[in-house]
């Protein structure tokens, strides 16, 4: 019997074809599903049209929806979603998912670096990739968001797009994928499932602007955030999260304005750690309050943070450190 899946279309290059002003959304899902027709020797399927945007443009409205559209696709008997999505932001909206969603049924997204009008695009490929992912036996049931790419599986806390272009654009740095796909079937690597906290939050309408770090930076943007009233801020810092010592300054005084403000880096791999004084410094930042945010980068963090201010409020910056020091 054939597992019920359905298919979220949101656009996306996997949908996009070339015109005179650019690249736009232009296939629906029941096209990109008539371009496989090996989807239905593994899944009973439905195509639903969501959103059709690039996901570069994809906004919390529009993540609020899918999220909406997921629990009410499943509440009606599917066993597996599978969101078409651009890859810009796949990461992000994953994220936000997984940590909004709590169901028993897999959330697999996926999309394509090449258009469907391109020489060998990548999406049914993928699309292929994600059916046979959501409808094997150790998935199902099991819950969890996953980016399916290149013949991979990701768990959403994980997965960072690490190449603008090339088909093997996703990894999971430190980790390894949750599962491959082979001519032989799917090999499972890591224990399938969330590996996010879970949030009772569905439409994040804080304001917190994320701030950047690096040689010479100042207090502006710290500045211009506590200006335009701020709910929060994520800073991405260097190293294990240092910043300038101007920016070190603003933001202390940010925490002094009761704003939370989150430290993550700028690099790929390893967490943040309080080692170093100076007002700039991962320990200085912490004496005045700052919430270290692991290992995710600003832009995961930042839509936790939305989330958590949504559920949470601002007040109990305790609260707030203690769901980011959670790890997930």
């Amino acid at each position: 019997m054939s597992v019920p899946l359905t298919i979220l279309s949101t656009g996306g290059t996997i949908a996009s074809t070339s015109g005179e002003a650019g690249a736009t959304p232009s296939k629906s899902g029941d096209d990109l599903v008539a371009a496989v027709p090996e989807l239905t020797s593994y899944a009973d399927i439905e195509v639903v049209e969501v959103v059709q945007t690039p996901s570069f443009d994809m906004d919390s409205g529009s993540l609020a929806t899918i999220a909406k559209r997921i629990r009410t696709t499943v509440g009606n008997g599917a066993e597996g979603v599978i969101v078409t999505h651009g890859t810009d932001t796949m990461e992000e909206s994953a994220y936000y998912l997984d940590l909004v969603l709590d169901l028993d049924a897999p959330v697999v997204l996926t999309g394509a670096q090449r258009r469907p009008d391109e020489v060998s695009p990548d999406g049914p490929s993928n699309l292929l990739t994600a059916v046979r992912m959501a409808s094997h036996e150790r998935f199902q049931g099991t819950g969890g968001v996953y980016i399916a790419f290149d013949e991979e599986l990701h768990a959403a806390r994980d997965v960072t797009k690490r190449h603008t272009s090339k088909l093997s654009a996703f990894v999971s740095p430190e980790k390894c994928p949750v599962a491959r796909s082979t001519r032989e079937g799917i090999r499972v690597l890591r224990e399938p499932g969330s590996r996010s906290i879970s949030v009772d939050a569905r439409r994040p309408t804080a304001t917190v602007p994320m701030v950047k770090t690096g040689v010479g930076v100042d207090a502006q943007q710290v500045t211009d955030a506590l200006r335009m009233d701020a709910d929060g801020i994520v800073v991405e810092g260097t190293g294990l999260g240092n910043t300038t010592s101007a920016l070190g300054d603003a933001i202390a005084d940010a925490i002094e304005a009761d704003v939370p403000v989150v430290i993550t880096s700028r690099c790929q791999d390893g967490a943040v750690a309080p080692v170093y004084g100076t007002a700039g410094g991962g320990e200085t930042l912490r004496s005045h309050g700052a919430i270290e945010g692991g290992d995710l980068p600003a832009h995961k963090a930042r839509l936790k943070l939305l989330l958590l201010i949504e559920a949470l409020g601002t007040d109990d910056i305790d609260a707030l450190r203690e769901a980011f020091e959670r790890g997930a």
